[in-house]
């Protein structure tokens, strides 16, 4: 197949050899934990628990409020303390369910089952029933993903195992270390879609997941590897899709509209977990790192958990952390406040010594043309900054500003030091705000 890529894209500084060879380490928390009813697209789950009650660890504490929703799961036994507002890592009060942990772990006791034994419908129950959403930062709930109008016409089903993001190593430990998980979790999928063939799509800069990889596959049916070029940001889904297939989606239409179906690896492995095991989404792995981390470290952590707790797990802040991010540099968000929970979709916590953003001086624009030659969605961005800088609606929509990824490759590459990218972003949000009103 060759290495796959798309046009455009930046090679920014990948920060990975700090915690790609450190082995996942499992984290008990100390304190409470706290479990947003927001954690995914769509509506807020529904508490299923008051306070007072004892609960325990895989037990169902809130259902799904919708078609577009997906139930959340104690991760330790203990007694509910409340439901409350509490800070998130973007920076939002959400309504979060409190527990006490008790220490003790008690767990329900899970159902595994057989993949032979199961229908299509009952896959798609459990993987609802488990809380699976995309855990790669989207939050989508995996049942309605895998649920299109037109299955029959799904033949690439791909995992993204890109982690093209600077800094981040948890997919990459998951590829290394539950690769027989992936693998099922795949083939668990793969039975939901009759003309499909699945894609483990992995960047070249992880050799040894790929030749890993290579050699299980090498004898299963419809499962195979697609080796990727490394360049950011090749794990977005319009560009691992571009990549792989060739095809294009824009800003109006779904992966299924191109016969694809994408999905992050800790998703993958969530999903083995929930069908095979009747295990839910309780825990996912969480680099913690950067050069203001004093032990760069990948941990499996309970979901609840307190991030504060994490930095301090990994030798705590250096004496220089000038910002933390919840993710990576190019989309994460900065945060204000450690003591925020880990939640279904916290893939990194990424403390850093030197702040490019704040220290940039920011000039004028120099019609360069360096935002364009890099923008994989091929819009203009420094146009489309200058659009929003002056309010223009009309004129952003009529250049294509919907068709931003956001992906903060034209931010990265001006030498003008312009927050391109937060300026399309700001417009994007007052568009689809007006197209609601109408």
């Amino acid at each position: 197949m060759g290495i796959l890529t798309f046009k455009g894209g930046v090679h920014p500084y990948d920060g990975k050899e700090l915690s790609k060879n450190n082995p996942v380490t499992k984290y008990l928390p100390k304190g409470d934990m706290v479990y947003p009813l927001s954690q995914h697209i769509g509506a807020p789950a529904a508490p299923v628990v008051q306070k007072g009650d004892h609960v325990l660890a895989g037990q169902k504490i809130a259902d799904a409020a919708g078609f577009v929703s997906s139930p959340i799961h104690a991760s330790v036994s203990g007694t509910v303390k409340g439901i409350e507002p509490r800070l998130t890592a973007t920076g939002s009060m959400v309504n979060s369910i409190i527990i006490e942990n008790d220490q003790q772990y008690e767990s329900v006791e899970f159902t595994p089952a057989r993949l032979e034994d199961l229908s299509k419908e009952e896959i798609l129950a459990r993987i609802k029933e488990g809380g699976v959403v995309g855990m790669g930062g989207a939050g989508f709930p995996t049942q309605v993903k895998l649920a299109p109008k037109e299955p029959d016409k799904i033949d690439h089903i791909l995992v993204n195992g890109a982690e093209c993001e600077p800094y981040l190593t948890s997919d990459y430990r998951r590829m290394l270390d539950d690769s027989e998980k992936l693998i099922e979790g795949l083939r668990v999928m793969l039975k939901l879609f009759d003309n499909a063939k699945g894609y483990i799509c992995i960047e070249d800069n992880k050799p040894d997941c790929i030749a890993k990889l290579k050699e299980m596959v090498k004898d299963i049916p419809r499962i195979e590897v697609a080796e990727l070029m490394t360049k950011y940001p090749q794990g977005g889904e319009r560009f691992l899709i571009k990549a792989v297939t060739d095809r294009e989606i824009n800003s109006t239409m779904l992966p299924a509209d191109a016969g694809c179906v994408v999905d992050n690896v800790d998703t993958i492995i969530a999903v083995y977990e929930a069908v095979i095991l009747g295990k839910p989404v309780m825990d996912r792995i969480v680099t913690v790192t950067g050069q203001g981390i004093k032990n760069p470290q990948n941990f499996e952590v309970l979901s609840g958990t307190d991030m504060a707790e994490l930095i301090e797990a990994a030798g705590g802040l250096t004496d220089n952390v000038s910002k933390v991010i919840s993710g990576g540099p190019m989309m994460g968000f900065a945060m204000y406040d450690t003591h925020v929970p880990c939640i279904k979709t916290s893939s990194a916590c990424l403390c850093l010594e030197k702040d490019d953003v704040a220290d940039a001086e920011q000039t004028a624009c120099i019609n360069c043309g360096r935002c364009v030659g890099v923008c994989p969605g091929h819009v203009i961005p420094a146009r489309l900054a200058t659009f929003a800088e002056h309010g223009d609606m009309e004129s952003f929509q009529k250049f294509d500003g919907m068709e931003c990824c956001e992906c903060g490759c034209c931010s990265y590459i001006c030498p003008a030091k312009r927050p391109l990218t937060q300026m399309i972003k700001s417009m994007r949000k007052m568009v689809l705000a007006s197209r609601k009103k109408k």
